[in-house]
């Protein structure tokens, strides 16, 4: 028998905000829009969460925390750089599809955060696209990768993987795993000297 997790109501209300700011957009959402999704009166929102902008916050940095996390099976690796890469692109791509209105959100709103917030995610940002750098200038400086302007190619990597929260199912015919090891092969092929 599966057991069922009553969720908080504060878990219940991101959980409709995520999706209502996945779909009409941060800007467009209201708090007035967020109650009536939930059934309650707009004041009781606030016995729950101080501001619209505080949904966003946890949003970004739990999505922020998950790709850190995922992070230590990169940092396990020790096969190589293609297979490091390989296995960063993987992380990625299963944090992604894990919740995919909350990738969309992430991918598309962190720019309604305000300071000290914004600086905050922009900065663990660069940190962690830094991170697909280094493996690419490691790559290159073994051999093992073609010469490329490594900051291109991260964007190239990054935003390829990006885009799956637009098409993903969880239902489909691949899993997150087989998703990541597809788009690795198609990134990497280009990239590997061979």
């Amino acid at each position: 028998m599966k057991t069922v997790v009553k969720k908080s109501r504060k878990q219940q209300i991101e959980e409709k905000a995520t999706t209502l700011f996945q779909s009409r957009g941060y800007a467009a959402t209201s708090m007035r829009n967020l109650a009536q999704d939930l059934g309650i009166e707009a004041a009781s929102l606030y016995s729950h969460i101080k501001s619209k902008e505080e949904i966003l916050q946890r949003i970004c940095f739990r999505m922020a925390e998950e790709f850190y996390s995922a992070w230590q099976e990169v940092d396990e690796e020790t096969g190589g750089n293609a297979a490091k890469m390989e296995k960063a692109m993987i992380a990625h791509v299963k944090v992604i599809t894990k919740d995919t209105n909350a990738s969309a959100v992430f991918f598309n709103e962190w720019r309604h955060l305000s300071e000290p917030f914004l600086s905050e995610f922009l900065a663990m940002r660069d940190d962690y696209e830094g991170r697909f750098k280094k493996i690419l200038k490691d790559g290159m400086a073994s051999g093992e990768f073609k010469l490329v302007d490594d900051k291109f190619m991260m964007l190239t990597i990054l935003s390829s993987l990006n885009w799956t929260h637009n098409w993903y199912k969880p239902d489909g015919s691949l899993s997150p795993e087989e998703v990541g090891k597809r788009l690795s092969g198609l990134l990497l092929n280009g990239l590997k000297n061979n």
